[in-house]
């Protein structure tokens, strides 16, 4: 009976090294997500001239839905087209959908980087919402990962909410539908592969987003009004839908190995690349108050990288 019993402890042994390892890898898809994220979001703020941020997201998703659908036809065939739970898939493309909608009329109109430091609520909701609806626990080094973050990007934001009017509220929105979508992507976790997973959630977002397209367009109003897009709208948007359908790949897989909550503070590292594609493309050159709240991003999240390292036992302590 010693060898059962030897083989039972050994393998108890090897579960902190095991769910560590998981945790950190899943930390380290979702950072890298969210860095190509802010990339495409940088192309879609060139086409604020251009094209309605509507007509974008409408053309953005549809592009995105259609190659993915036809990857996944060749790969797994049309079983894969069946999700298991279908109000949960249709609430994550709602979620998409909105949050996409939002955010991107906010960076139509707002320097990229403060609307991005709006957004950042989300990891904090994500928690909540976390919490409350998949009852998750929240290690208290992600609440305080989150609150070092959420000071760097006060120091970011700076001008008060008030002083931007009501442009303020459309990243808060987003904020809240992203981190609805992020809590519904760990509730679909186990139930398709990773691509059938953007298949749905792109599939169902698309024809929201047209319909608000075309409604936006016979509304009336002058700004949201708008023809066949030019070659270059066309490329541009299908260099979005690539990186973004890539980025949501990875947030998916990290939220699905690491948990909503634990994946949330890695949001952050849009911020920096947002701050160096404003600088870079966009000439929004930031100050020392934003360098340092950039500064105080990156050191929470090089925190949440070394908590996420340290043995399983002591960190649930």
């Amino acid at each position: 009976m010693a060898r059962p019993r030897l083989g039972v402890a050994r393998f108890a042994e090897s579960q902190p090294l095991l769910v560590n390892t998981t945790e950190r890898a899943g930390i380290a898809y979702a950072a890298t997500g969210f860095a190509i994220l802010s990339v495409g979001d940088a192309v879609i703020k060139s086409m604020a001239d251009v094209w309605p941020a509507v007509a974008v997201a409408a053309l953005r998703f549809s592009i995105g839905a259609i190659a993915l659908s036809a990857l996944l036809w060749r790969n797994e065939g049309a079983k894969a087209f069946a999700p298991r739970k279908p109000w949960l898939q249709l609430a994550r493309g709602v979620c998409l959908a909105l949050a996409s909608l939002f955010f991107f009329s906010a960076i139509y109109i707002m320097p990229l980087a403060e609307a991005m430091a709006i957004a950042f609520l989300a990891p904090v909701l994500t928690q909540i919402f976390g919490g409350l609806i998949l009852g998750e626990r929240v290690r208290k080094a992600a609440w305080a990962v989150s609150i070092v973050a959420l000071a760097g990007v006060a120091m970011i934001l700076r001008p008060n909410l008030v002083e931007m009017g009501w442009a303020a509220l459309l990243p808060l929105i987003s904020a809240v539908f992203f981190a609805l979508m992020m809590v519904a992507n760990r509730a679909s976790a186990g139930q398709g592969s990773a691509l059938s997973m953007q298949v749905f959630i792109a599939a169902i977002a698309a024809p929201i987003l047209v319909i608000v397209a075309i409604a936006a367009k016979y509304s009336g109003v002058e700004q949201f009004d708008f023809g066949w897009p030019s070659w270059d709208v066309v490329l541009r948007c299908t260099i979005v839908a690539v990186t973004a359908s890539t980025a949501h790949w990875l947030a998916y897989v990290g939220t699905s190995k690491a948990g909503a909550s634990q994946v949330a503070p890695a949001i952050y590292v849009q911020m920096l690349v947002a701050v160096a594609m404003g600088w870079w493309w966009f000439g929004d050159i930031p100050d020392l108050l934003t360098l340092g709240g950039a500064g105080m991003i990156i050191t929470a999240g090089l925190f949440l990288w070394w908590d996420s390292q340290k043995p399983f036992a002591e960190r649930i302590k």
